[in-house]
């Protein structure tokens, strides 16, 4: 991914834009063996991966896609697509789970974040397919997740869940993070783990 990056000059006072190339964090890329057998892929996601992505939305149930996205979207708009795919890996992440299928991948999972403007702290959001839970994808994507953003320097991973999404709040419950409800809110829970 091609980002622009500025520094200043103190003497001169002009700013010197360059493009710097974010590599492809190859190093993340792991093959999962669940509980029940299935294999499944963790690799970052791509910017040729908004096909996959697209499906993997549209199979969502409305009850998935609405815990999800707190909206009742069916799919996602050319402009989400693009920036759900195109991730800047110094701030964000997104880690995609896929399994073989005709010869080519189908997403059975995603998880991401957003690093907060001083690095420090991210937002993150998780969704599995529905015939893929229950399996213990999610607690993997979400061990993987937290550990990309633990060698990015994170120190602090924050969520906002819906109250009612009590299979999501178990997962996060597993996984050590703390829940409180939302002071603005009550339909919604904050949830949190430092890392």
């Amino acid at each position: 991914m091609i980002i622009a990056s500025a520094t200043a000059s103190t003497g001169a006072g002009c700013i010197l834009r360059e493009l710097v190339m974010q590599p492809y964090p190859a190093h993340l890329v792991q093959r999962l063996t669940l509980k029940e057998g299935s294999e499944v892929t963790v690799r970052p996601i791509r910017p040729d991966d908004s096909e996959i992505e697209q499906s993997f939305v549209r199979g969502l149930s409305d009850e998935s896609r609405y815990n999800r996205f707190m909206d009742t979207l069916r799919e996602l708009s050319p402009r989400l697509l693009a920036h759900f795919t195109r991730v800047d890996y110094d701030r964000q992440m997104a880690l995609i789970a896929v399994t073989g299928k005709d010869g080519g991948e189908i997403q059975v999972g995603v998880a991401r974040y957003v690093a907060d403007d001083d690095r420090m702290r991210a937002e993150f959001a998780i969704v599995i397919a529905d015939g893929w839970q229950h399996k213990g994808l999610g607690t993997r994507l979400m061990q993987a997740l937290m550990a990309a953003a633990r060698g990015a320097g994170i120190r602090l991973l924050h969520g906002t869940v819906l109250a009612s999404n009590h299979k999501m709040l178990r997962l996060m419950a597993q996984l050590g993070f703390s829940a409180q409800f939302d002071g603005q809110d009550p339909r919604v829970k904050r949830v949190e783990i430092g890392l």
